[in-house]
C-alpha cells in the first residue's frame, strides 16, 4: 500500500522576507541616529538627572578658556547675536547650549539672552548622570 501524499512540501527556506526586515531595520537606524549630532568642541558638560535628546539646529558653545562657536565655527562675543540671527531664519529656533561646566553663569545667560530676544526655545546640552 502506497501511503506518500500528493502535495510536497518544499523544504527550502525563502529568505527574501527575512531580506526585507533586515533593510527595513537599516533604514531605520540610519533615518533616526541623523537626529543627535554631538557638538566636536571638548566641551565639560555639566550633568543632570533628566536628559532629554532635542533637535538642534543651531548650537551655540562655550568652552572654558570663554570662546564662543556658533555650529562650531568660532564667533566674538560682539558678533554672536548677529550670528545667530542669521543661523535662525525663522521666526521660532532652537538653540542648544553647549558650555562648559566651569564658565561664569552670567555667561551663559548672556548667551540664552540673545537667542531669547531672538524667539528661540533655549535647551541647555547635559550629560546623564
Amino acid at each position: 500500500m502506497n501511503l506518500q501524499s500528493r502535495n510536497k512540501v518544499d523544504p527550502a527556506f525563502n529568505m527574501s522576507s527575512m531580506t526585507d526586515l533586515i533593510f527595513l531595520l537599516l533604514i531605520f537606524f540610519m533615518l533616526t541616529s541623523s537626529f543627535i549630532t554631538p557638538s566636536g568642541l571638548p566641551v565639560n558638560l555639566p550633568s543632570s538627572k533628566a536628559s532629554t535628546i532635542e533637535v538642534q539646529k543651531v548650537s551655540v558653545t562655550v568652552t572654558k578658556d570663554l570662546k564662543f562657536y556658533v555650529n562650531d565655527v568660532p564667533v566674538s562675543k560682539a558678533t554672536l547675536e548677529s550670528e545667530l540671527k542669521r543661523k535662525l531664519k525663522a521666526t521660532e529656533g532652537v538653540v542648544v547650549l553647549h558650555i562648559d561646566e566651569s564658565v561664569p553663569t552670567r555667561e551663559m545667560v548672556y548667551v540664552a539672552g540673545v537667542a531669547t530676544s531672538l524667539k528661540a526655545k533655549v535647551t541647555i546640552a547635559t550629560k546623564p548622570k
